[in-house]
């Protein structure tokens, strides 16, 4: 898949460099990621790509100023130090945030696998979706993504590792004369896709979806997939933020120690947990295990370095930039929320009535955590059966309410991204046409 070397002289040449030219500081990161997805459409292979990229991201310091520029694939080192001080010149002084250390190279994590055996988990999955439902239309995009990062800074920090992961993800279009249905879902993993169970994931909710039934009304309990679920997670991730701690936004900002969700919901972050691993985020920051919740109390905010100075708890390391021309920003990774104990199945048997929700239409709660979407995919649960697929409902709440009306997590928890999530079930949301 392509060498994952980067020019080991360059941050070296970028630094000398910087000094030269008046800077006290610098830091340059470095990112190589190297990817093959292979396409399905119409239940055929319809393309193999290649992409490649490869940038480097210079940040400096001159009399305290900041400037941060971007270069990809050859670079011009002299040309590269020369707008990062440019830029420098247009910001004001700040505090110089770097991680001092030594060189260390973490160990590779995961396994490449080839695009051949991409194709065939592709035609796997679609066989054996097409067996059970001949007549609905496949898509699929599976991918072997290979990244690698590296910081260097003039504190003696020298760090880096690679990481490689495996992404699926395949949609059914079902069309019954007017009635058109899309059933999608995916999986991440480190070392193998399960075919498999992602064909059945699909199979069982066309099997839910034979019979359409009319919407629920009112407020009823909703049980949210773990798919679905990741739109509560969202806004959890906004409110933990020491970011929006700082700017007051989070309506958890003075609640450190308090009651802030029902006690069966544990919050944490894991950097060696699950298809992902970060030893270190973007400002060398060494990653480590943290719980935010627990059992429902709030324990701890994210932080990078400049939040954390400023909160006075230093860094969670979670200092990660949105692109390589971006500034550190506290970001999370590898979140996981603890399960219960039953499975999806089980959960749906718990209810006397109430509505699956498994795919939605529209964005998220943001951080007010008010929400009011479209509901795309759901079923209508009665006396503990799926009885049929409900169209055209949305259901509107509030997620920190919800948060606080939790009725169980499921056992069913799996990687929704970098998101480790169970299905749960929260009360009293309510619904209506729309």
């Amino acid at each position: 898949m392509g060498s994952d070397h980067f020019d080991d002289l360059l941050p070296e040449k970028l630094i000398d460099l910087a000094l030269q030219s008046g800077a006290e500081a610098a830091e340059i990161l470095q990112s190589k990621s190297v990817s093959r997805p292979v396409f399905f459409e119409a239940n055929r292979l319809k393309q193999l790509e290649s992409s490649e990229a490869e940038g480097t991201a210079l940040r400096l310091w001159r009399e305290g100023r900041p400037g941060l520029a971007v270069a990809y694939g050859d670079i011009d080192p002299q040309a590269l130090v020369a707008k990062a001080l440019a830029l420098s010149e247009l910001n004001d002084p700040e505090t110089i945030e770097l991680t001092a250390g030594s060189q260390t190279r973490y160990s590779d994590m995961g396994q490449a696998v080839s695009v051949e055996h991409l194709v065939q988990l592709g035609r796997d999955i679609i066989d054996q979706i097409r067996s059970a439902y001949p007549e609905v239309i496949c898509e699929a995009e599976l991918e072997c993504d290979v990244e690698r990062t590296r910081i260097v800074n003039t504190l003696g920090l020298d760090c880096s590792y690679s990481d490689t992961t495996l992404n699926g993800y395949v949609s059914a279009d079902w069309i019954r004369g007017d009635d058109f249905l899309s059933v999608g879902d995916g999986q991440t993993r480190r070392d193998a896709l399960d075919p498999s169970a992602l064909a059945q994931q699909i199979i069982q909710r066309l099997d839910w979806a034979n019979r359409n039934v009319a919407a629920p009304r009112g407020r009823l309990p909703v049980l949210f997939t773990a798919k679905a679920a990741d739109m509560l997670w969202s806004t959890v991730q906004a409110a933990l933020s020491g970011k929006r701690v700082l700017e007051r936004s989070s309506p958890w900002s003075d609640r450190i120690g308090d009651q802030v969700t029902g006690s069966q919901l544990t919050f944490s972050q894991d950097p060696e947990a699950g298809p992902f691993s970060c030893p270190f985020d973007d400002e060398g920051t060494p990653a480590r295990p943290l719980t935010f919740i627990e059992n429902g109390v709030l324990r701890l905010f994210y932080t990078d370095r400049t939040t954390g100075r400023e909160l006075g708890g230093g860094s969670t390391g979670n200092g990660f930039r949105p692109g390589l021309g971006s500034y550190p920003t506290p970001s999370l990774f590898n979140t996981l929320v603890k399960p219960g104990e039953r499975d999806l199945l089980d959960l749906v048997a718990s209810l006397d009535r109430g509505l699956l929700v498994d795919q939605m239409l529209g964005g998220g709660a943001g951080i007010s955590g008010d929400f009011s979407v479209n509901v795309e995919l759901g079923y209508l649960v009665r006396n503990g059966e799926i009885v049929g697929r409900v169209k055209d409902t949305m259901i509107a709440g509030n997620v920190y309410t919800a948060l606080t009306n939790i009725v169980e997590l499921g056992g069913d928890a799996d990687w929704n991204g970098s998101c480790y999530t169970p299905s749960i079930i929260v009360g009293g949301l309510s619904m209506t046409g729309c």
